[in-house]
């Protein structure tokens, strides 16, 4: 585990003061956005150029241009509100635009790369990455290509080379990429340092300049420095207000801050009227779970599983599936079955985790620790994989290594489920 392991009595110190500090989300502020909420000019315009390309494409199908505009304003309208199935068409577009083209166009290609990784199609994304490289001569965004696919796979060493090799090493894609690394490597202060550098790059672009601060404060919210992280959800909305990350990033501060659980909800709801995704679902799920109520907290599981494991989803969201088959649905054998799809689809000491912890919940314990050795062992892991593999320990009786875990999922807290957060700081104590 590449973190630094603070004295037990600071962590537990460090815990109580936080209970008494002072809220940081603000009723005022959130109260303003959701009453004087209008659509906003990135999704005007985005609904211009849909509206535009629909009927160009209506009238002339065939036309080679046509289709990757139609596409780029539907991929950009899924990033906008979450809908699925905008990108699967926008990725139907493109194919049929790479199969007019002989697959020779490499942005073609670079294009469906980058819509396989966002349906978590990372082997499908790689040889899209390849093709992309052979049809063209574009040296540097084949870098940031090859780079994305093996950093999904999980091929952290290999990403780590191609990203330190890139040349000019000062633009806000390799900032950007920098920053995953770096996060992924262990470094979150430099991780952070490299994102923000990103926004500053950004040069007027709201999307990029949103990317950067939304993702800036998500690091923070794994810093544990809720307020700095704030301040960024904040100035993303205020570049364009069509920003629900940012927006449901405030709520979760919210939640697990505040402990306001009223004002979550308020905005998970909101966002729940806008947006066409499961997340929602998951969010009022944990604010249920903090209110210790089950029943809603189960209701709200039902209707994000529901949604969530439609085929056009595919593994998506295997991960928080895994989380409630574990947890509040109580059903470790599915749990089990989808951590192993996770890891034929990629083989990362984060997939790993969520394999043995599911194990470890189906009462194979034994399986579990063989795991842990072959897979996840001395490799870094993110806070709610470090419960997981504290739990592991505990339950092997390996006390010393169990609170090695705790103390090190404890830096990353509020990445946690209020109930995670709770059972991590009894297991402090």
């Amino acid at each position: 585990m590449k973190h630094v392991v603070m004295p037990l009595f600071s962590i537990i110190a460090l815990f109580s003061c936080n209970r008494q500090n002072k809220a940081i989300v603000d009723p005022a502020y959130v109260d303003s956005l959701i009453r004087n909420y209008t659509l906003s000019e990135t999704a005007k315009t985005n609904k211009g150029d849909l509206d535009f390309w629909e009927r160009r494409m209506d009238s002339s199908p065939d036309n080679y241009v046509i289709g990757p505009k139609y596409a780029a304003a539907l991929s950009q309208r899924f990033r906008l509100y979450g809908n699925i199935r905008d990108l699967i068409k926008a990725d139907s577009l493109m194919q049929q635009s790479n199969l007019d083209n002989k697959g020779k166009e490499d942005g073609i290609l670079y294009t469906l790369a980058n819509f396989a990784t966002l349906q978590h199609h990372f082997y499908m994304a790689k040889e899209y990455t390849q093709k992309a490289i052979a049809a063209g001569d574009n040296v540097y965004g084949g870098k940031m290509a090859s780079f994305d696919a093996t950093f999904e796979l999980g091929q952290y060493d290999i990403a780590g080379r191609i990203i330190k090799s890139i040349k000019p090493n000062n633009t806000y894609p390799y900032f950007f990429r920098r920053s995953k690394f770096e996060h992924v490597d262990g470094s979150l202060d430099t991780s952070i340092a490299y994102m923000l550098k990103a926004v500053a790059k950004a040069e007027g672009n709201k999307y990029l300049q949103q990317s950067a601060l939304s993702n800036a404060a998500d690091l923070y919210v794994h810093a544990g420095d809720l307020s700095k992280s704030y301040d960024l959800y904040r100035k993303s909305i205020g570049v364009d207000a069509a920003d629900f990350h940012s927006i449901m990033g405030i709520g979760w501060i919210a939640l697990v801050h505040d402990k306001n659980d009223s004002l979550a909800t308020k905005i998970f709801e909101f966002a729940r009227l806008h947006l066409s995704s499961p997340d929602p679902y998951l969010k009022l799920m944990h604010v249920a779970e903090q209110k210790g109520d089950s029943t809603q907290q189960k209701k709200w599981a039902e209707a994000f599983v529901a949604m969530a494991t439609q085929s056009v989803y595919g593994a998506m969201y295997n991960k928080y599936l895994i989380e409630i088959y574990t947890g509040i649905l109580n059903n470790p054998q599915k749990a089990v079955k989808i951590a192993q799809t996770e890891m034929e689809n990629r083989l990362t000491s984060q997939t790993s985790a969520w394999y043995a912890w599911s194990l470890l919940k189906n009462n194979e314990k034994d399986k579990a620790f063989s795991i842990y050795k072959q897979f996840i062992s001395g490799r870094p892991l993110e806070g709610l994989e470090l419960y997981y593999m504290g739990k592991l320990m505990q339950s092997l009786h390996k006390s010393y290594t169990a609170q090695e875990f705790f103390k090190a999922a404890y830096k990353n807290r509020y990445d946690l489920s209020p109930a995670q957060a709770i059972d991590l700081e009894m297991n402090l104590e």
